[in-house]
Order: structure tokens, then sequence, then C-alpha cells
């Protein structure tokens, strides 16, 4: 979604999961690694600290720091790309993750904006985001992830 203001992606999934087990998974290397096509975050998950998403032989995708940290409730990142100098060029966007208990399910909604209006950077989001988070889901839900490598889009 674009605006004037800015750009905006929105994602909203429900996995049959607890808040602190999705959190874990959100957090957690050894999850991380297994949804996010071997990619790992480094960070110590506390409000200010750096943030980094690197994939697997240690390259660096994007980067940022942690600006909110709820455990089971919400995580909020300050985020630039790092690879691709025209995704970079626009500077930081905004990645909140809200985590809402609904009985024996999780209601997670990642919001990620940026104020770039037609944002290069919302448009490679938009087609990352739903792997990943496809990924995660059936991985809490099954014990295994959906797809092992990135799958292109067609």
């Amino acid at each position: 979604m674009n605006s004037p203001a800015g750009s905006t992606f929105v994602y909203v999934t429900f996995i049959r999961t607890t808040p602190d087990a999705l959190w874990s998974a959100l957090t957690r290397r050894e999850f991380t690694e297994r949804y996010w096509f071997g990619a790992h975050h480094e960070t110590d998950w506390q409000a200010g600290s750096p943030w980094q998403l690197r994939f697997a032989d240690g390259t660096l995708a994007d980067e940022g720091e942690i600006v909110e940290s709820e455990p089971g409730r919400r995580l909020v990142i300050r985020w630039r790309h790092a690879m691709r100098p025209e995704l970079t060029a626009e500077g930081y966007s905004l990645c909140t993750l809200d985590l809402e208990p609904l009985g024996d399910v999780v209601k997670l909604t990642v919001t990620h904006t940026i104020e770039q209006p037609e944002s290069k950077f919302i448009d490679a989001v938009s087609g990352g985001w739903p792997r990943v988070l496809s990924n995660l889901k059936t991985l809490l839900e099954t014990g295994d992830a959906l797809m092992k490598e990135w799958i292109a889009a067609r």
C-alpha cells in the first residue's frame, strides 16, 4: 500500500501455537534458520540494541536497531536493507510484529513501513514476508518448514 506519506506492507496470519512459543521462534537462532532459509538475527533483543539479519554464509542482508521488545507481545525493529544499493538508499523502515493470543492460536501481524512513497524496499518485502511467515507458521504447526530453499515467484 502506497500513500503520499510513505509505503506500508501488512501481513496477518494465525498460528496454532502460544505467544511464548512464537516469540521463541521469532528470536532464537535455532528456529530462525529453519524458516528464514538459513538466515539468522544477531542481537540481544533489548530496546536500543543493534540488530542484523545475516545469511548462512555471513553476508549481511539487513541491519538496524531494536526499538521495542515485549516478549510474547510486540517487537519493533528499525530496519535498513544492506545488499541492494537502490533499497539501501531509501533509508530506514520500521517493522512491527504484534502477537495477540486468541484461544489456542496467536494472531501475528507484521507491519513494515517506510517514509518513501512507492518504495522499492516495501515492494521487495511484500514478496519476502509471505514466504518467511508461511514457513514459520508451518514449522510451528507441523515441526517442519514449508520450503527449505527460496522459491522464486512466477
